[in-house]
C-alpha cells in the first residue's frame, strides 16, 4: 500500500487510546493493513479492473470498506465477522452464476 493510503488504513487519524477501553486501541495498525490487503485480493479476483488506474481504484475501495467496518464494529470479533461475511458473500456469488442476474440474463439471451 502506498504511503498516502497507509495513514487511512492504519487509522492514524483519531486513534482510540488504550486508556479509553475501546477495542480499536488493541488492534495493531499492521493487522488492519493485512486485512485491507486481503480485502484487495478478494476484490481483484472478483471485480474486473484494467491497469494501474484500475488497481488504484480497487485499493481505494478496499481501504474505504475496511474503514467503514472498523468504525461501525462494536468489537474486534464483530469487525472480523463483518469483513469475513462480506468476503464470503463475494466468493459465493462468483461461484454461483445464478446469483448474478446479469449472467443469468445473458444465458437466457443466448438460448
Amino acid at each position: 500500500m502506498d504511503p498516502s493510503n497507509a495513514q487511512v488504513a492504519s487509522g492514524a487519524v483519531g486513534d482510540p487510546t488504550p486508556e479509553s477501553g475501546d477495542w480499536r486501541a488493541q488492534l495493531a495498525a499492521d493487522s488492519r493493513e493485512r486485512i485491507t490487503y486481503k480485502i484487495l485480493d478478494t476484490l481483484k479476483r472478483h471485480i474486473p479492473y484494467s491497469g494501474d488506474e484500475g488497481l488504484e481504484e480497487l485499493k481505494k475501495i478496499a481501504v474505504r470498506f475496511e474503514e467503514k467496518i472498523y468504525t461501525a464494529a462494536t468489537s474486534q470479533p464483530d469487525y472480523l465477522r463483518k469483513i469475513s461475511l462480506k468476503m464470503l458473500t463475494m466468493e459465493t456469488r462468483s461461484q454461483d452464476p445464478m446469483s448474478d442476474p446479469m449472467q443469468s440474463n445473458s444465458a437466457a439471451i443466448q438460448e
